[in-house]
């Protein structure tokens, strides 16, 4: 996609006839024109490759990863996107601007503190309004054909990201019932205590209802608002909440190993 393809202003975006894929965008996406992308942390396990830039700012493919998550959603025909920015927000601020010059429209909202990844969904509210909208961590990266497919919601009242994983207890362990719903979330249970092969992928699609759930969280064991206790709290309250899975290409660009491999493989073809 060029960055002529798609033009944006701060008040609103058209999609200009020509963009890859726009015409193949189905017709259910037309009610998902938002996304969130959570951009706020350092990522201390990065060591020195953060020193001076957030974690979504490292590069894969020559690129930083947010930049490949701004355009993945891009060609999903997701035309407005809110970066949550804190430690080293210029860094993102300088980089991606109004979204211009990516053929989005991009707005931004501070994380002051660090408290975890459930309070600060609520800074997503006056973007959002009523609106269903995409939710991504800064550090996933995933084809972006499964975007739209998380986007279809249908009847639900939010969908999941989850993928095969024997490594579950890394993350959050998801639990799903015969019609791949979720029925229970754990953040990174002992390996003894998983019971599950399933992985919570980092994206998710959220109707407004997600912003009552945050509101009401408490602080975790460890001492953070947790957003996955208010998924947990709206499937355990009878909410249906889809699961999506992830079955191709998906990267959780936690460490540095996890970084040298990405280029690795793109300097091998893989």
């Amino acid at each position: 996609m060029s960055d002529k393809q798609v033009a944006a202003t701060e008040e609103n975006t058209a999609i200009i006839p020509g963009v890859p894929g726009a015409d193949s965008v189905p017709a259910y996406m037309s009610r998902v024109n938002r996304a969130v992308v959570l951009a706020a942390g350092r990522g201390k396990r990065m060591r020195e490759l953060t020193e001076s830039i957030p974690k979504p700012m490292v590069r894969v493919r020559g690129k930083p990863v947010l930049q490949i998550i701004m355009e993945g959603l891009g060609q999903s025909g997701i035309k407005e996107v809110l970066i949550i920015v804190g430690y080293r927000k210029e860094v993102v601020r300088d980089y991606f601007q109004d979204g211009a010059s990516f053929g989005m429209q991009i707005r931004y909202a501070e994380q002051i503190v660090q408290d975890g990844t459930g309070r600060v969904v609520s800074l997503a509210q006056p973007f959002c309004g009523n609106d269903p909208f995409l939710l991504s961590y800064g550090d996933i990266l995933v084809d972006p054909a499964y975007y739209p497919r998380l986007c279809d919601l249908r009847d639900a009242e939010m969908s999941i990201a989850v993928k095969r994983s024997t490594e579950v207890s890394k993350g959050g362990a998801v639990y799903l019932n015969d019609r791949f719903e979720l029925t229970d979330l754990r953040e990174k249970p002992k390996p003894s205590e998983a019971g599950t092969s399933w992985y919570n992928a980092g994206i998710y699609v959220f109707r407004a209802s997600i912003f009552d759930y945050v509101a009401r969280l408490e602080k975790s064991p460890r001492g953070e608002y947790e957003l996955t206790d208010a998924i947990r709290a709206m499937s355990l309250g009878g909410k249906r909440v889809q699961a999506v899975e992830i079955a191709g290409d998906w990267a959780d660009v936690r460490d540095p190993e996890v970084l040298a491999e990405l280029n690795q493989n793109l300097e091998s073809g893989d």
